[in-house]
Formats: structure tokens, C-alpha cells, sequence
């Protein structure tokens, strides 16, 4: 099996909550919380924070983390992992995990899940999905959708209500913002250009999907807490 590395992009700037990478959620940062969970995947040989913040960088460094400086200019966290990828690991073939930074309770098994994927030498991205709880749950204009074939391979994703639209025959789930890419696909998906459906749905994956790249949904039973707002931060530590 090739190597899988594990990628944290991490900014200090939020416009909903800024320095959120290093709150204190029961004695560690989210930053760290982060790492930790990722380091339990055993699918992963390695993890990386990837910042643009010497404090998020001297956080990392003073629990013994591996994090890299990055560029101020990166529009997103795929940008970013590119940028570690072309750093460190040059040309070598690897799966690279894009682990999102602000979600301080991921599940290791969901990483591993999603590694393995790559098991089929066909799969060029990875990402999550779960079935819908409910139908309020489905109808939620913040609930990204996931449209698959009988394959599972991303039809289309979107952010819509889609009660008028959606028949009961397709298959539809709830998308999960962890995604998974070989290597050399994650050179080339940086290199795009935003397109329409990206741009009105807010979407980037919709970029990838356009311009010709299939994305495998993998199912998963459940999600963890992603913390965007300080509200967010409460429900955390009740967890606790």
C-alpha cells in the first residue's frame, strides 16, 4: 500500500472566529487536539500542521508536532497541502489526507476508512459521506449534499434545499469535508480554475468534479463536532 501522510492546514484569520486553532479546550489547544487524534491513525505515516501563523507554528513546535510555514497567499487548505507536498515530499508518490483543522474530536477510524479507499488504483479522490438523520436534517441549506451513482462516485454536491428536486430514487447523503488525493491529482487540481458551480455553490470540490476528475464517497456512520464558531466552542467542551 503506498504511504498515506496526514495534512492540518491551520489559519489564525477567521471571520467568524479568529485564533480559533489555539483555544483551550480542556487543557489543550484546538491545534493540538487536532494533531493528536490524526497521530492515532495508524494509516497515516506521518502528520503535518500547515500555517501561515508563527504562532499556531510555535504552538505545534512546543508539544513536539511536525508543522511548515506556508504561504499568506493560498486561497484554501488544498492550497496549502500542495504547497507541503511540493516542499517536502517532492515527487514522491504518497496519499495525501486533508485534515481539517478545526475539528478537535476526528475519529482516526474515519481517516483510515478513507486511505483505504486507495486500495482501488482507480480512485483518484477520496471523501466522506453519511446517510441524512432526518428529513429537517436534509432540507438544511447548510448541510452540503452529496449526490453518487451505484458506484459511489460523486455525481454532484450542493448546498440547496432539495425537497422539490430530489426523487427518492437517488442516492443522496450528507457530505463530510475530509478528503483524501493521490499525489500527483493534488498537483493538478491546484493548478484549476474556479468554475460556475464552484463559484455559486460555494463549493470547491464542484471545480474538480467539471473539470473531469471522479471523487469516491466513502461511507461513514457518523461526524464529529466542527467547531466555526464560539458557540461551536461550548458544545466542544460540554463534550468533555
Amino acid at each position: 500500500m503506498i504511504k498515506a501522510i496526514g495534512i492540518i492546514p491551520s489559519r489564525y484569520e477567521s471571520s467568524r472566529f479568529p485564533g480559533k486553532p489555539l483555544v483551550d479546550i480542556g487543557g489543550k489547544t484546538m491545534i493540538r487536539r487536532v494533531y493528536e487524534q490524526a497521530g492515532k491513525c495508524a494509516a497515516l505515516s506521518e502528520v503535518i500542521v500547515a500555517t501561515d501563523d508563527e504562532r499556531i507554528y510555535n504552538e505545534v513546535e512546543s508539544f513536539g508536532g511536525k508543522v511548515m510555514m506556508t504561504s499568506l497567499l493560498h486561497k484554501n487548505g488544498t492550497e496549502r497541502c500542495a504547497e507541503v507536498l511540493q516542499q517536502i515530499f517532492l515527487d514522491e508518490k504518497c496519499i495525501v489526507v486533508n485534515i481539517q483543522g478545526d475539528e478537535p474530536f476526528i475519529e482516526p477510524k474515519q481517516i483510515e476508512i478513507l486511505v483505504q479507499a486507495f486500495d482501488d488504483e482507480n480512485v483518484q479522490i477520496a471523501t466522506l459521506i453519511r446517510a441524512f438523520y432526518s428529513e429537517q436534517e436534509k432540507a438544511n441549506p447548510s448541510r452540503v449534499k452529496a449526490f453518487v451513482n451505484n458506484n459511489f462516485d460523486a455525481l454532484m454536491f450542493s448546498r440547496k434545499p432539495l425537497s422539490n428536486l430530489v426523487k427518492e430514487s437517488y442516492q443522496l447523503y450528507k457530505h463530510i469535508g475530509l478528503y483524501a488525493f493521490r499525489s500527483d491529482i493534488l498537483k493538478q487540481v491546484v493548478k484549476l480554475s474556479p468554475t460556475d458551480l464552484e463559484v455559486e455553490e460555494s463549493l470547491e470540490q464542484l471545480r474538480w468534479l467539471q473539470n473531469g476528475y471522479q471523487i469516491k464517497c466513502v461511507l461513514t456512520t457518523g461526524e464529529t463536532i466542527s467547531i466555526d464558531t464560539p458557540d461551536d466552542l461550548k458544545q466542544a467542551l460540554s463534550m468533555l
